[in-house]
């Protein structure tokens, strides 16, 4: 997966997501949580800008 955008400071890593997902049931792969991971970040960034350019 092409992952543009450095994460590495971010509050929540890969490893916190795949230990929420495990606690929820949910086994996923570390490289399956990155990429679960990724698209919830992309959806939040459309979400923000959709509230953003409502707000104009």
């Amino acid at each position: 997966m092409e992952n543009d955008i450095d994460y590495s400071n971010s509050k929540l890593t890969t490893e916190k997501a795949l230990q929420m997902l495990n606690s929820e049931g949910l086994e996923v792969t570390l490289e399956q949580a990155e990429e679960i991971l990724y698209f919830l970040r992309i959806i939040a960034n459309i979400a923000v800008l959709k509230r953003l350019n409502k707000r104009k």
